[in-house]
């Protein structure tokens, strides 16, 4: 048993978790491939590298990657309106107070949303599970269904390019592509990211028999299993280009390989290697980006990946502007999923890493702590490159 294996076997039994997997890719290849443990606490089927799991915000990379791909075609631009492109973007208003009914009281954004701002979340739209103002500007009466289009319709929380909100901002992206490219996002990604990249175990319709099981952490510590979130997004009113896909932990490898190598795996070429350095730079200046609040503590703690750190954002990836000590370099790369799915990407370092499991809420610290341990043992077992 080498060191990562070690790190991994103990941090999943300190976490109480059925199992994970585990991979480590490098430019030219990938260096560690490993799973661990069961499907589910209740589930004893193996867990594989062929298990699908639920990618949730992982989601957001790809999206990220299809717009860029449209904006190096001419056919979108990053600062014009993006109203002019999905109309019901083209007169935001923002949020103001509430009216003695809990009512929203909102005016009109003093500026237009553009796709840099849905790309960096800065934009002004939220998440009912982190800001309880957006759940509130529905104002009174039934809310509409998470998976419908009605749900992402909420005013701002604040001015375009004012603030960093994480919220819903790039299932709108995913509606700009569809339109754009005139077919549904699913069917964009197949034709112009997975099969150029041979990710042939991701998709907005997963099997649900073969996915990895959900869990939630219940007030003892335990983790008890959840019915597949992702099914209900899977037959939703569009493709959430914010977070339903699933897919095998070798499919995304492939994903974070070819943002290393610059835009090409294989010899494919996904985006030029000039669009990819402009995704990997901070593109919000001085706002802060990556902190989340919660107002939901079953789904997400209030998280916070380097909080000592005046992290930034790109074109859809978090940025470190100092090194961790004893694992990723300056300007990596990283973001995450809802059920503790998590990746960073190193070009400094030549490595990308990539750690899945399924349990809410996420930013577990007992994950969390599995993801360091899991990140210093990848390190410490090949330098830096």
């Amino acid at each position: 048993m080498n060191d990562i294996d070690k790190t991994i076997i103990e941090g999943i039994e300190r976490a109480g978790l059925p199992g994970a997997v585990a991979l480590i890719g490098e430019r030219d290849g990938v260096t560690y491939a490993k799973a661990f443990g069961s499907r589910g606490v209740d589930d004893s089927a193996p867990m594989t590298l062929d298990t699908p799991f639920w990618f949730a915000s992982m989601t957001k990379a790809v999206t990220s990657v299809a717009a860029m791909q449209l904006v190096e075609q001419g056919r979108l631009a990053l600062d014009e309106p993006i109203g002019a492109v999905l109309p019901k973007l083209a007169n935001p208003r923002v949020l103001t107070d509430f009216d003695d009914a809990g009512a929203p009281i909102t005016r009109p954004a003093k500026r237009a949303i553009s796709l840099r701002h849905l790309l960096t979340h800065t934009a002004g739209f939220g998440y009912d599970f982190m800001n309880p103002a957006v759940q509130k500007s529905r104002g009174p009466g039934p809310a509409p269904a998470g998976t419908s289009l009605a749900a992402l319709e909420t005013p701002l929380l604040f001015d375009p390019g004012e603030q960093w909100e994480y919220g819903t901002s790039t299932d709108w992206v995913g509606l700009v592509v569809e339109t754009v490219a005139g077919k549904s996002l699913g069917a964009y990604f197949a034709d112009h990211i997975f099969a150029p990249l041979g990710m042939t175990r991701t998709t907005f319709k997963p099997d649900p028999a073969e996915l990895a099981i959900l869990h939630a952490r219940t007030p003892d510590g335990r983790l008890v299993s959840l019915p597949p979130i992702v099914m209900a997004l899977a037959h939703g009113e569009y493709d959430s280009g914010g977070g339903g896909l699933s897919g095998s932990g070798g499919d995304y490898m492939r994903f974070l390989r070819m943002i290393l190598n610059g835009g090409v795996l294989d010899g494919a070429r996904v985006l030029a290697s000039d669009t990819v350095e402009m995704m990997s730079r901070n593109q919000i200046g001085a706002l802060r980006a990556g902190r989340l609040t919660s107002a939901d503590a079953s789904l997400t703690t209030a998280f916070d990946l380097f909080p000592d750190m005046h992290t930034g954002w790109g074109l859809g990836f978090l940025i470190n502007p100092e090194p961790a000590p004893g694992a990723r370099a300056t300007g990596s790369l990283a973001w995450a999923g809802l059920a503790n799915t998590h990746y960073w990407i190193d070009p400094a370092s030549n490595r990308a890493g990539l750690l899945l499991t399924q349990a809410f809420p996420f930013g577990d610290a007992a994950i969390m702590r599995l993801l360091r341990d899991f990140e210093t043992a990848a390190y410490a077992a090949r330098p830096a490159a």
